[in-house]
């Protein structure tokens, strides 16, 4: 993982690193309530084709994608980028993705890159805006018919 010198106190860089285990962490329990509260009120959760806006949007569609598209998954990531735009906003970029059920590693068609717009609210950090995308995938060029 890259870092930059963060202009925040030193525990801040392992606080922020941090949220990937607690996402990791309610994901293995299907927790979408834990899960939810690593966001902030006012959070977004942008993902391929769907964008949640507020904690209680995102906490709703855990829950459902919990007892549906996601049920018996497990999720894994781990920092790849991590700098300090200010004492108070980290941008976080993670590699990893959904494993379904029994699998050990990512495959190829559920591998991610993810954008993390971290902020710190009375003195923890929280997630401010999350934002993924295939990591194997990438766009037709510009006028191409695909």
């Amino acid at each position: 993982m890259t870092t930059t010198t963060p202009p925040a106190a030193a525990g801040d860089q392992a606080a922020v690193a941090a949220l990937t285990q607690r996402v990791i962490a309610a994901w293995s329990y299907a927790d979408a309530d834990s899960l939810a509260e690593v966001f902030t009120e006012d959070a977004t959760m942008t993902l391929p084709g769907l964008h949640k806006k507020g904690r209680e949007e995102i906490r709703t569609y855990l829950r459902n994608a919990y007892a549906n598209q996601y049920k018996g998954t497990q999720v894994t990531g781990k920092p790849v980028d991590l700098r300090f735009l200010s004492s108070d906003v980290a941008l976080m970029l993670t590699r990893g993705g959904v494993l379904a059920p029994g699998e050990t590693e990512v495959s190829d068609d559920q591998a991610i890159l993810a954008a993390w717009t971290c902020v710190k609210q009375g003195g923890d950090w929280y997630l401010a805006a999350y934002q993924n995308s295939p990591a194997t995938k990438t766009l037709p060029p510009p006028g191409s018919s695909n």
